[in-house]
């Protein structure tokens, strides 16, 4: 694939996954690790950085302009996929992985690579719970819901206080910044923040490392082209959860 010019794909089919979130499917397939990103560009909108949740899909939420006229397309639209960047994940051993919210998107493919590993999901209610299905019958699948809906009654991170995690050799994390930071801090206090991978995303404007939209506090690192999993060790003293940047560099 060109990492120069997005590959032009016909979308085949969408998935309603939650009443906010669909997977589009389109023809190409993208031989990436899970972790890795890509440039999706919409035709007269915009081009975004979004994780492949499957070798030909992407899951998406409708937060802005961009992601939702991505979740506007149908069969037989086209859009752009320009990549594979980033890093990915990179488990060794005995792995945990930890989701919240649109956050298993990248962590699916992991799941289904590695089978058998622990998986912890976790969503406001049960009906926004991602992929329930399929992890169930690849992982040993724990869930959690903010209003008690379904599983564990309270933040995924929750689920943490009653497990062993020196039984895990990597501790894959991926959701909103303020339960990655609650993880990390819990890796943190056990003495085992090295032993996580977390998945950040940043505002980005060309995916390769060129133009410093990503960069991050205070080391300068590049979400899209260092990142965009990070070893936990590496974000104790980062912005991870404090804060980030809009296009205009200005903090929020």
């Amino acid at each position: 694939m060109s990492d120069n010019l997005p590959i032009m794909t016909t979308v085949t089919r969408v998935i309603q996954e939650t009443p906010s979130v669909k997977t589009i499917f389109f023809e190409e397939e993208f031989d990436a690790r899970p972790g890795q990103f890509v440039m999706v560009w919409i035709p007269r909108v915009d081009e975004i950085p979004m994780a492949l949740s499957a070798p030909d899909a992407l899951t998406v939420q409708e937060v802005g302009d961009a992601t939702r006229a991505l979740g506007m397309v149908k069969p037989g639209d086209l859009i752009g996929i320009r990549g594979p960047f980033g890093n990915g994940f990179s488990p060794e051993g005995r792995i945990l992985a930890i989701a919240g919210g649109l956050g298993a998107a990248p962590l699916l493919p992991l799941a289904k690579q590695h089978l058998g590993i622990t998986f912890l999901l976790g969503a406001r209610s049960a009906s926004d719970l991602l992929y329930t299905n399929i992890l169930d019958t690849c992982s040993d699948l724990m869930l959690s819901t903010d209003d008690g809906s379904a599983g564990y009654h309270g933040y995924v991170a929750g689920l943490l206080r009653d497990m062993d995690l020196s039984l895990y050799d990597s501790i894959c994390v991926c959701g909103p910044e303020l339960m990655m930071k609650s993880v990390l801090e819990i890796l943190d206090a056990k003495g085992i923040s090295q032993k996580g991978q977390f998945s950040l995303h940043r505002y980005m404007k060309c995916g390769v490392g060129l133009c410093g939209s990503c960069c991050m506090d205070p080391d300068g690192l590049c979400v899209c082209r260092d990142g965009p999993v990070f070893r936990g060790d590496i974000l104790l003293m980062s912005e991870l959860g404090r804060y980030h940047r809009d296009a205009s560099g200005r903090k929020c």
